[in-house]
């Protein structure tokens, strides 16, 4: 008889957690998984997956414009709100049948309800009060969105987790942030008809990224007719007979149906019982693990945005792989965080892999900088003004791609196929012996030839 009810006890069905407990059972592991909301995480029930569908839905004001340039006759196109949201819904709750399914089909033993540790072995379920013990934990609990909680009429404002399920869409919505989130919500909203404004703290939007990305992003949110400002912040929020008014530090106020706080997101550790188990957590609340995502506790293990690492859905997916492989399956490996491709879905897209300008710079490493901007072949016969901007970064003395970098449709796309390169320490001269498919954007990354030169102040 063995000595504990599970070998692995997962908390959290998101993206890493459901991997992690599928290849374990795949190993012969005998494996439970507790999630208290609905499985498949932020990624398939309120964040990457909803938000690529409302991001497509958001185009179509594009396409619906643009036609006409290519001779299409389009008549007053009208968009339902409800309409989307039921499809939305209806997809999310396909998807979240199939992690359910998958985890099934493997053996493991779902519990619908919060899981909370009680000590290095044990789990007490909330719903039921059973008490569960493991010979390893593994914490999956993602990220929930920051709110500042001292800011007189915070409970007035919506986060990403409500955005998705909005009863009506908003005439005038006020987005609060500057990262992946809001830059993304504020694309969607505006292409839906919404009147939107982006408040962000800081000089720029999207801090890390390349300046020139940020730069060309701003300018064509712009052009959209977003109201970015930026260095201000909310001092106060205020319920109306209108809607909301939200008073800024700079002394001015917005007036808006909604305001969505996107400030960021923080490891979802609270109320988890892990000091009851010894688990050492950071100053954020993440879960503290070494490369091979074990905690100072031995039996727990976390993977996922709840270790604050790279708060990706694809790194969460293979660290939980790699967790079951190195644990369960004999081949112990661990994640390579270097060259992670990233995209940001606003319009136009980001997409980016390897080292912004600034970094390539640090150290005093020299470096060559390609550039290329033009009018994507889509929007000329449209009539519109938006331009493609892509940069290629290069090590000045071994030639080697250091980073790729892509303001425009199809961003994401590209640069997915680029991060290979990158990852095979691709250079300059095998970009430029590589044949151009012609016409595509993507045949800009081997035809830049020209080193940009920064002109003279």
């Amino acid at each position: 008889m063995t000595a504990f009810d599970f070998d692995l006890f997962v908390i959290g069905a998101g993206s890493g957690g459901v991997r992690a407990a599928r290849v374990a059972a795949s190993y012969g592991a005998r494996v439970a998984i507790a999630e208290e909301f609905r499985f498949g995480g932020t990624c398939v029930i309120r964040g990457c997956v909803p938000k690529k569908l409302l991001v497509y839905a958001s185009r179509f004001a594009d396409d619906f414009s643009d036609a006409s340039g290519f001779g299409w006759s389009v008549d007053d196109p009208d968009f339902d709100w409800p309409s989307l949201v039921a499809a939305k819904e209806k997809e999310i709750t396909r998807l979240e049948g199939l992690y359910r399914g998958t985890l099934q089909r493997v053996g493991a033993t779902v519990f619908q309800e919060r899981a909370v540790l009680t000590g290095p072995n044990t789990v007490s379920l909330q719903k039921s009060g059973k008490t569960i013990t493991a010979a390893r934990i593994l914490i999956a609990t993602g990220a929930k969105p920051n709110l500042d909680a001292a800011l007189p009429g915070i409970e007035h404002v919506i986060t990403s987790n409500e955005a998705f399920d909005l009863k009506v869409l908003p005439s005038r919505i006020t987005i609060a942030g500057g990262g992946y989130i809001a830059v993304e919500f504020a694309s969607i909203f505006n292409g839906l008809g919404s009147e939107v404004t982006l408040l962000y703290r800081g000089e720029k939007i999207l801090r890390g990224f390349d300046e020139d990305m940020r730069d060309g992003l701003t300018t064509a949110m712009q052009a959209r007719g977003i109201h970015v400002i930026t260095n201000d912040v909310f001092t106060s929020i205020d319920k109306t007979r209108n809607g909301l008014v939200g008073h800024l530090k700079s002394g001015t106020t917005i007036e808006a149906d909604q305001i969505m706080f996107a400030i960021g997101r923080s490891p979802n550790t609270s109320e988890l019982g892990l000091a009851d188990a010894g688990v050492k957590c950071g100053v954020s609340g993440e879960v503290i693990v070494d490369d091979a995502n074990q905690s100072n506790v031995p039996s727990v293990y976390a993977v996922g945005d709840v270790t604050n690492r790279v708060s990706l859905t694809p790194v969460a997916i293979r660290e939980g792989h790699a967790f079951a492989d190195s644990v369960y399956g004999g081949n112990p490996w661990t994640v390579d965080y270097a060259t992670i491709p990233t995209a940001v879905f606003s319009t136009p897209e980001i997409g980016t892999v390897g080292l912004t300008e600034s970094e390539a710079r640090s150290g005093g490493r020299e470096i060559d900088i390609y550039k290329a901007a033009f009018r994507p072949m889509r929007v000329i016969l449209a009539g519109r003004d938006e331009r493609t901007l892509m940069k290629l970064i290069v090590d000045a003395k071994s030639n080697a791609v250091l980073g790729v970098h892509i303001l425009g449709p199809d961003a994401g796309e590209i640069v997915q196929m680029a991060a290979i390169a990158l990852r095979l320490k691709a250079t300059k001269a095998d970009f430029d012996q590589t044949m151009a498919l012609h016409p595509s954007a993507a045949e800009e990354l081997v035809t830049m030839r020209d080193k940009w030169v920064p002109p003279v102040a």
